[in-house]
């Protein structure tokens, strides 16, 4: 389904993961597009795939902002995995800037973080209207 263009006949939602460094956003970006691509509406996206470039990989961090597109019965999304790491902040500033709602990771065995915070108060400065968390 990658290879196919995304016909446009639903409506768009940009949308994206955001939160604390090694929460599990990219994992959780990862798990979605498995889920949709079970249902063929996705490609199944891994997280390998989603973090490719070699400093990421050989980091084992998110360090650019990287896009994913997927659908469901009803919409079609753009998906932003912004980077966590304190270091990589102008990135998720500038993921953040074009989403329609954030989904803030946050793991359960650590709660919130020093990130978690501040990534709450940047989506808000850029104006991100909607904000679910995932734990």
């Amino acid at each position: 389904m990658a290879k196919d263009k995304f016909e446009r006949n639903k409506p768009h939602v940009n949308v994206g993961t955001i939160g604390h460094v090694d929460h599990g956003k990219t994992t959780l970006t990862a798990a979605i597009t498995l889920y949709l691509a079970n249902k063929g509406l996705a490609e199944a996206r891994g997280v390998d795939d989603i973090d490719n470039a070699p400093e990421e990989k050989a980091r084992g961090v998110t360090i650019n902002v990287s896009h994913q597109e997927y659908e469901t019965e009803n919409r079609h999304y753009a998906h932003v995995d912004c980077p966590g790491h304190a270091d990589y902040i102008k990135n998720m500033i500038t993921g953040a800037a074009q989403m329609d709602g954030a989904i803030l990771v946050v793991s359960a065995a650590d709660g919130p973080m020093i990130q978690t915070r501040e990534h709450i108060l940047l989506a808000r400065q850029v104006n991100v209207p909607k904000i679910v968390v995932y734990m």
